[in-house]
């Protein structure tokens, strides 16, 4: 069974350019997986100026998203999205392998 890829909303995508145009860096971002957080997963978000040969590759409005073969399973469908709220602005993501996450929606656990 094929697991269905990340992906970015249009939102994030805009935010991405926007933020890479700024930085004078290509509009990759970088979504990983570690240990910690404190749900035992945590999200981890970054700017890439390339993609690494073993990367998932998933592409909105002309921006990439990246993962790397690890974390894969843990986003596996997953959508990443930009959210502006009265409490700030932050990259969200939607994870469907999660069983359980924190308030700050920065960690999580399966």
């Amino acid at each position: 069974m094929e697991t269905a890829p990340p992906t970015l909303s249009p939102s994030a995508a805009a935010r991405v350019a926007a933020i890479a145009s700024k930085q004078d860096k290509p509009a990759i971002l970088r979504l990983s997986v570690e240990g910690g957080g404190c749900s035992g997963f945590q999200y981890k978000f970054g700017l890439a100026d390339a993609a690494d040969p073993d990367d998932l590759v998933a592409e909105t409005d002309g921006v990439k998203l990246v993962v790397d073969d690890m974390s894969l399973e843990l986003v596996a469908g997953c959508t990443v999205d930009y959210v502006e709220t009265l409490g700030g602005a932050a990259f969200r993501v939607e994870n469907p392998n999660a069983s359980a996450g924190c308030g700050c929606g920065s960690s999580f656990a399966v």
